[in-house]
């Protein structure tokens, strides 16, 4: 066998080995004790970051060898990392599709995306609050600190408290400061 068919052979190998031992879809990804962690940067799998650029190739495997399977064209756009392989990590955004990305075209800035139309954001973590802004399915905001219920959002130059559960983006465990 020639170098290149040795290296196809050991990509494929571990694509199947991360699809097997990659933690499932459903998770956690709030970096609870005992999780997974990544082999490459130690930090907790699966866990969110976002996209950097406005644009991000996705590869069906772990190098530019591979074929482009999808193109992330929204800049913030949250994603879950699921592996590691060197300079590579394997991603999904909130419908589950994916694959592999080069590390540099992620940032670790802290995004969500808001899962229904008319998401309140409220004046305090409270359901009762008064409603400063609304949001639409598919708005993307920023990250901030997060309760075990609620998060706080800025979005479309307003901040408010977010219920967890409209959002995606954030562990359902996870606790922000």
């Amino acid at each position: 066998m020639d170098n290149r068919t040795i290296r196809r052979t050991f990509f494929v190998a571990f694509c199947v080995m991360a699809a097997l031992t990659a933690p499932r879809a459903g998770a956690d990804a709030g970096g609870a004790e005992g999780a997974a962690r990544g082999a490459v940067t130690n930090l907790p799998l699966p866990r969110f970051v976002s996209l950097k650029s406005s644009e991000g190739n996705v590869r069906r495997g772990p190098s530019i060898e591979h074929r482009i399977d999808w193109v992330f064209r929204h800049r913030d756009m949250p994603l879950r990392v699921t592996a590691e392989f060197g300079h590579w990590r394997r991603v999904e955004d909130n419908e589950g599709q994916g694959g592999w990305i080069y590390y540099s075209l992620l940032s670790g800035v802290r995004t969500v995306m808001f899962e229904a139309d008319g998401t309140a954001l409220r004046s305090r973590p409270d359901a009762e609050a008064p409603v400063v802004a609304e949001a639409q399915a598919g708005v993307i905001g920023r990250l901030g600190e997060c309760l075990p219920d609620w998060c706080r959002i800025s979005a479309g130059g307003e901040k408010g408290w977010v219920a967890k559960v409209a959002l995606w983006g954030v562990g359902a465990e996870e606790i922000r400061e």
